[in-house]
C-alpha cells in the first residue's frame, strides 16, 4: 500500500507533468493558426512566442526537483499506471535536461521561421529560397541528437523523439519487406492489370462544395463538432487534445476524392485524441503513445473504411446529393476510382496505398544520407529526382512537386517512416477486429461505424502510454508489429481490383 509520503510525491509529480502538457497545448493552437488563419505578416511575433513556450516547458521538465522526485519515485512500490506514467516521464526528462535551453530556443524559432520559407519556395518553385533553413535545421537537431546521445547515430536519436520504443533497424527491416512485396505488385498492375474506372469523378468543382461534402462526411462518421473543427490548411494535418481536436484538409479544383481522403485520415487522428481518457488529461496515461500508432488510426480510417467498396456503397447516395452530375455512378466505379494506382503520380498525400510507402522510402534514405553529411542540402532536388525515377519511374517537373512538397522537413527529421508503420500495423489491427467483431465490412456498408470505433478507442485510445509501443502492438493484437498482414491485404485487395488474381 502505497504511503502518504509517496502518494504526495506522485500527485507532485502529476502536478508538475501536467503543467508542461499545458504549455505544450497551448503551443498546438499556435500553430495550428499560424497554419490556419494566421496572417502572413505574423511570423516573426509567432516565431517568438512558440520559442518562448518551448523553453518554458524545457525548464519545467528539466528542473532539478522534477529529477529528483523521479529519484524517489522509482526506489517505491507503484502500481502499473504509477509505474507507466513514472517510465514516460523519465524517459523525457533524461533527453531534455542534456540539451540545453538555448538550443531548445533556437529548434524552435528556426523551425518557425522555415515554415513561411517553405510556404514561398513551393509556390514560386524556389528550392533555394528554403534551403539555407532546411541546411541549418540539420545542424541543430544533429547537435540536439548529439547532446542526448553523443555515441549513437544521430538519426536514430531523432527517430526515437516520435517513436521510442520500435527500434528503427526493425522497421528498416519492414521496409526491405515492403519493398521486396510492393515493387514487383506495382509492376504487374502496370503491365497486366486490366483497365478499371479511373475517370469516373472527372470535373470541375467548387470549393464550398467541397467543403460542405467533407462537413457530410465528418457528420456521417459521427465527429464531435463540440471538440473540434475543420478548416484548410497548404498541408493537411490535425492538432489537439482529447477536448479540441481540429483536423484541416485542402482542396483541389479537379478533384473532391483526394480532399475527402484526406479529411477522412485526419478524422483518424482527432478519433484518436477525442479516445484518449479525459480523466488522465495532461499526463502520460491521456497522451497518443507515438507517431507510428497515431498514423495507424489515420491510415485505418482512410484505408480500411473509407477507400472499402463497402464504404463507397455506403456514401455514394452523399456524393450524388452534392454533385448531382454523378448520379449514374455504381459503387464499384466509385471504389474503382478511389483506389487506381496512379503509377505516375508525384504526390505523397496524393498517392495510391501501394505507391505510397515507395515515396516514403525515399524521403527516409535521402534524410539518412543528409543528415549523415552524404548529401549536401543543394543536392537534394537531383537526388529526390534520381530516387523517383528509380522507385516509381516518374521525375517531377518542378521541385514544388518533388523535394518541396511536404512541410515536415521544417520540424525535424525522422518522422516519415511512421506513416508506413502506421499502415503496416492499420492492417494487423484490421486483421484482428475481423476476428473479434462480427462482420465489420457490413458494418461500414451500414454506416454503423461505433462498434469499430468503440474496439480501437477501448484497445488503443484509451490505453495511453500505459504500454511501450511494442507492448501495446501484442496487447491489441496478440502478436509483434509484421508486415505480413499488409501485404496479404493489398495483394488481395489490388489483385481483386486489378484482376492480377
Amino acid at each position: 500500500m502505497a504511503t502518504d509520503e509517496q502518494e504526495s510525491g506522485y500527485s507532485d509529480l502529476l502536478d508538475r507533468v501536467r503543467r508542461i502538457s499545458n504549455v505544450g497545448n497551448a503551443g498546438m493552437v499556435l500553430y495550428w493558426d499560424q497554419q490556419t488563419k494566421m496572417p502572413e505578416g505574423g511570423t516573426p511575433a509567432r516565431a517568438k512566442q512558440l520559442s518562448a513556450l518551448q523553453s518554458i516547458a524545457h525548464e519545467l521538465l528539466t528542473d532539478d526537483e522534477m529529477g529528483d522526485l523521479l529519484d524517489e519515485l522509482e526506489g517505491e512500490e507503484l502500481d502499473d499506471e504509477q509505474a507507466a506514467v513514472v517510465r514516460e516521464i523519465r524517459r523525457e526528462y533524461d533527453r531534455a535536461v542534456s540539451v540545453p535551453n538555448e538550443l531548445v530556443e533556437e529548434i524552435s524559432e528556426t523551425s518557425s521561421e522555415a515554415q513561411p520559407a517553405w510556404r514561398e519556395a513551393k509556390a514560386e518553385d524556389e528550392f533555394e529560397t528554403f534551403a539555407p533553413y532546411l541546411d541549418r535545421l540539420r545542424e541543430l537537431h544533429i547537435e540536439r541528437a548529439e547532446h542526448i546521445a553523443p555515441e549513437e547515430d544521430p538519426y536514430g536519436v531523432m527517430f526515437e523523439d516520435g517513436e521510442p520504443y520500435l527500434p528503427l533497424e526493425r522497421v528498416e527491416e519492414i521496409f526491405d519487406e515492403l519493398r521486396d512485396g510492393l515493387v514487383p505488385l506495382i509492376e504487374e498492375v502496370q503491365e497486366n492489370g486490366a483497365d478499371i474506372a479511373v475517370d469516373t469523378f472527372a470535373g470541375t468543382f467548387d470549393s464550398e462544395d467541397q467543403e460542405a461534402l467533407c462537413r457530410d462526411t465528418l457528420d456521417l462518421l459521427n465527429y464531435d463538432w463540440d471538440r473540434g473543427r475543420l478548416d484548410t490548411a497548404p498541408h493537411p494535418f490535425m492538432s489537439g487534445t482529447q477536448y479540441d481536436a481540429r483536423v484541416t484538409t485542402r482542396f483541389h479544383e479537379d478533384d473532391f476524392v483526394d480532399p475527402l481522403t484526406a479529411t477522412i485520415h485526419e478524422f483518424g487522428h482527432a478519433t484518436y485524441q477525442l479516445g484518449l481518457r479525459d480523466d488522465a488529461y495532461g499526463t502520460p496515461l491521456g497522451q497518443s503513445r507515438s507517431s507510428g500508432i497515431h498514423e495507424s488510426q489515420s491510415r485505418f480510417w482512410e484505408n480500411h473504411v473509407g477507400r472499402t467498396e463497402a464504404f463507397w456503397e455506403f456514401f455514394l447516395p452523399t456524393v450524388k446529393e452534392r454533385f448531382p452530375e454523378f448520379e449514374d455512378v455504381t459503387p464499384e466505379e466509385a471504389y474503382e476510382a478511389a483506389n487506381q494506382v496512379f503509377t505516375d503520380n508525384m504526390i505523397r498525400v496524393e498517392a495510391d496505398e501501394l505507391t505510397y510507402h515507395m515515396h516514403i522510402i525515399l524521403r527516409s534514405e535521402i534524410e539518412r544520407e543528409f543528415v549523415a553529411g552524404d548529401l549536401d542540402v543543394a543536392d537534394i532536388p537531383a537526388r529526390w529526382n534520381e530516387l523517383m525515377e528509380e522507385y516509381l519511374g516518374i521525375v517531377p517537373e518542378t521541385d514544388s512537386e518533388g523535394c518541396l512538397q511536404d512541410i515536415h522537413w521544417t520540424s525535424g527529421f525522422a518522422s516519415f517512416q511512421n506513416y508506413t508503420v502506421g499502415s503496416v500495423f492499420a492492417a494487423q489491427l484490421w486483421a484482428t477486429i475481423e476476428d473479434e467483431i462480427d462482420d465489420p465490412m457490413e458494418l461500414i456498408r451500414e454506416g454503423e461505424f461505433a462498434p469499430i470505433r468503440d474496439w480501437l478507442t477501448e484497445n488503443i485510445h484509451e490505453q495511453g502510454q500505459t504500454y511501450t509501443t511494442d507492448e501495446l502492438i501484442e496487447e491489441a493484437t496478440g502478436e509483434p508489429l509484421t508486415a505480413e498482414y499488409f501485404l496479404d491485404y493489398v495483394t488481395e485487395k489490388y489483385g481483386d481490383i486489378y484482376d492480377l488474381n
